[in-house]
């Protein structure tokens, strides 16, 4: 074995200086952001916002620049099949060029030698990021240079072996992003879905105008105000000291702003019996956040099965619905509707720092009522959506620990190629 930085090697691989794999080392270049000739032209330019959206290929890019812009700055087309590789902010960040592009001073091109398999060395200088990152060059960002990349050493097995490591790696890769795909396509169904199905209905009936906009004839849009049983109620406020150990209180980051159902709290808070006889949260009660930044305000739960006690922050408001006049379910996703937002936008008190609602405000969301029946059906058309993007999300959070386990283990050469059976399943998952 050879001693690297961080492990051992197997005999057969080899260390290698980057710029003795590469044929080219060269960084990019940014033109002048004051001169807008220099913008907008056929050149795809590459940001490291660009190489960290992306999977191993760069598939796209949110700026061009014009050849007038290339030819004002240090920038140069670099040629496709090439790894690049973030040197600031997100250190070891790389991705592989599927076409001509130029970069910015933060990325660094590497045109791999034909001994140096390209999504193997993509994957590898992922693997040590963190290596290069303790590298880097001291000043108020913390950076890496060409200089540095130059001499790192790169732990190099025979190519078939690189081969086959990058084969395994992007066959996972590929996965998660098939995964991220249908997140983000389901996602957006559930966006035109939700607005289907709170302006149309599921019943083909005639609309009519109302103060939100169309609605079916039989529907009614009642005020949120006349559906409760438990009215709105802010809740508790604790100091910081109070914190960490005690009663689970529930906090604005335990949910997500499309909504979701919370089963459990991540803090804890030292209370009284009083307060959590007060302040307590029970199956079906939801709670709405009423301080935040505009795009976070009005971000809404429902409680669902809770074993333990449970108190919520006053940075929020819970209330509960009379079933005898609306599903909870109906009206929770209502509440994390497009429409909700609209109405809690146009009532929310500005500031500075944040926005806010009252208990008076969120009484006078105005909500389209359907029968009781069409109501759990719209909640159930709605929840078989949520359900497949939680399916694929799942799915994806697996993928992403065996990518990273394989990452570390097949660049390390603690699990080496030939002793490898990845399950079918798992790599086309």
């Amino acid at each position: 074995m050879k001693e690297w930085p961080d492990f051992q090697i197997p005999y057969e691989w080899s260390l290698t200086r980057m710029d003795e794999l590469a044929v080219k080392l060269k960084a990019g270049g940014t033109p002048s952001r004051k001169n807008k000739a220099y913008f907008g032209g056929n050149i795809p330019f590459v940001l490291i916002d660009d190489m960290t959206s992306s999977g191993v290929y760069l598939n796209s890019t949110k700026e061009t620049i014009t050849q007038e812009g290339l030819d004002a700055c240090s920038a140069w087309i670099v040629p496709e099949d090439t790894v690049l590789l973030s040197m600031y902010a997100t250190i070891g960040a790389t991705v592989i060029t599927t076409f001509p592009v130029a970069t910015n001073q933060a990325i660094l091109a590497i045109v791999p030698r034909k001994n140096c398999d390209r999504e193997y060395l993509s994957f590898c200088l992922q693997a040590h990021k963190a290596h290069l990152a303790r590298l880097n060059v001291e000043s108020t960002q913390k950076n890496i240079n060409k200089g540095i990349v130059s001499s790192f050493p790169v732990p190099l097995p025979p190519l078939p072996e690189q081969k086959k490591i990058a084969h395994i790696l992007s066959t996972v890769q590929r996965a998660i992003e098939a995964q991220e795909r249908i997140i983000q396509t389901t996602t957006e169904l559930k966006k035109a879905l939700m607005h289907k199905l709170f302006t149309e209905g599921l019943r083909n009936e005639p609309q009519k105008q109302t103060e939100i906009g169309p609605i079916p004839e039989s529907w009614d849009a009642v005020v949120l105000g006349t559906l409760f049983e438990k009215q709105p109620q802010n809740g508790i406020y604790k100091h910081k000291r109070d914190y960490g150990s005690g009663t689970q209180i529930l906090r604005i980051d335990d949910f997500s702003n499309d909504g979701d159902v919370v089963t459990r709290a991540g803090n804890f808070v030292a209370l009284v019996r009083s307060e959590i006889e007060t302040y307590g949260l029970e199956p079906g009660d939801i709670v709405i956040n009423r301080v935040n930044s505009l795009s976070h305000l009005g971000k809404t739960a429902l409680i669902g099965p809770i074993n333990d006690e449970m108190v919520f922050e006053s940075n929020m408001m819970r209330f509960s619905v009379d079933e005898s006049k609306a599903r909870k379910e109906y009206v929770f996703k209502f509440l994390n509707s497009p429409l909700t937002k609209k109405q809690i936008v146009g009532t929310a008190k500005r500031a500075v720092a944040q926005s806010s609602i009252n208990q008076g405000d969120v009484k006078s969301i105005i909500v389209p009522k359907p029968a009781l029946e069409e109501q759990g059906e719209i909640a159930d058309a709605l929840e078989a959506t949520e359900s497949k993007i939680a399916n694929a999300s799942d799915k994806a959070t697996v993928l992403r620990d065996l990518f990273r386990t394989l990452l570390h283990e097949l660049m390390t050469a603690k699990t080496r190629v030939h002793d490898l059976a990845l399950p079918h399943s798992q790599a086309t998952a």
